[in-house]
């Protein structure tokens, strides 16, 4: 009977047999395509609240940051899935190169955006951080997920 190689999503990177919870990249990325998502909702909720609070600079800031924050989590999920990909047994893996300069590019357009957001406008910092921080709280949540399924 002739093996078949796995597809990228399919292929584990621990043995299902060996681990107590067979984790795989598909599965990482579903959580972190659950946590964009939850940061794009998250924006679209706090950016009224942020324009009726403190003004359209604030609101801006907090969009610049939700962008930034939104962004991060998809190029750190192109960054992972082609480093799971080096890792996974059976599968020819995608180039490293152009993932890691898309990755410092998105590196250094991330400070030139915060540089000329901060410089331009007369908003509030917290909004700037609040947008920043959907991302960390999006993250948490699927963390908290995960820890979920972990121990039931």
């Amino acid at each position: 009977m002739p093996e078949t190689d796995p597809t990228p999503l399919e292929a584990p990177l621990i043995d299902p047999a060996l681990s107590a919870f067979p984790f795989n990249d598909h599965d990482f990325k579903l959580a972190l395509n659950r946590a964009l998502r939850l940061v794009a909702i998250l924006a679209l909720v706090g950016i009224p609240i942020a324009w009726f609070a403190a003004g359209r600079p604030s609101a801006l800031l907090f969009l610049v940051g939700a962008v930034i924050a939104g962004s991060s989590i998809w190029v750190w999920q192109r960054l992972m899935g082609a480093v799971l990909d080096r890792l996974a047994r059976g599968i020819t893996p995608r180039p490293m190169g152009p993932v890691l300069a898309w990755f410092f590019a998105h590196l250094i357009f991330s400070g030139c955006l915060l540089y000329v957001s901060l410089r331009g406008s007369s908003g509030s910092v917290y909004a700037l951080i609040a947008g920043l921080g959907l991302a960390l709280f999006a993250l948490l949540i699927e963390a908290i997920r995960l820890l979920k399924v972990w121990t039931v």
